[in-house]
């Protein structure tokens, strides 16, 4: 029995073209948010479905390959760092969902979004809190943004040596603070997220005065 199997949760949909939508990202210093949407096929299942956190990276690889393969369908969508900086984190979150389901080859009836914030579309739908832990269609496209994005901060760690974000993904750790105060800001940083926002301020500064 799989993680999902073990919750006692039932969405208010019981048809066969669920999409399930999660983001990743939308706490990071740096990177675009990245969403996921997933139409399951029933007679295709998938074993080991669970929130992607709670697998490890090795696991999740193996698990957005065999998702890719057998799903319906699915879709991977963003919202850049200029949009997260211009619209803050929030609607870019929901404006990179919103793309995600519209990306679907297939349109579905029901769409089951992680969290409690509904984006702005005329799908019938709900939301479930913690639901990638509950629903294995949002499980599935939470192991599909995670890999997605984590893969994405891999790349970059090369792009831009220094900052740590094939280790930290772009997270406000110590480490990352500390090569933030030493390098500035890289391209790929929120210049609306503190403290990147007072750093690049004072970038500026010192490059004007």
């Amino acid at each position: 029995m799989n993680d999902i199997e073990k919750q006692p949760f039932q969405l208010n949909y019981q048809g066969n073209l669920l999409a399930g939508v999660d983001e990743v990202g939308r706490g990071p210093l740096a990177g675009d948010v990245v969403t996921a949407a997933v139409i399951l096929d029933a007679n295709k299942p998938i074993e080991g479905l669970a929130d992607s956190k709670k697998l490890t990276d090795k696991r999740r690889q193996q698990l957005a390959l065999e998702i890719r393969e057998k799903a319906l369908c699915w879709y991977v969508a963003r919202a850049s760092v200029e949009e997260i900086d211009c619209y803050n984190i929030l609607q870019a979150t929901m404006m990179a969902m919103v793309r995600a389901v519209d990306g679907l080859s297939i349109s579905p009836e029901y769409v089951a979004v992680d969290g409690n914030r509904m984006p702005p579309w005329s799908y019938n739908g709900e939301t479930v809190v913690k639901g990638d832990d509950k629903v294995a269609e949002i499980s599935a496209a939470s192991i599909l943004a995670k890999v997605c994005r984590d893969g994405e901060m891999v790349a970059f760690d090369e792009q831009y040596p220094g900052y740590g974000f094939a280790g930290h993904k772009g997270y406000g750790t110590k480490q990352h603070m500390q090569a933030i105060e030493q390098l500035g800001p890289s391209p790929i940083h929120r210049r609306t997220f503190e403290p990147v926002k007072s750093m690049f301020a004072a970038t500026q500064l010192s490059i004007t005065t």
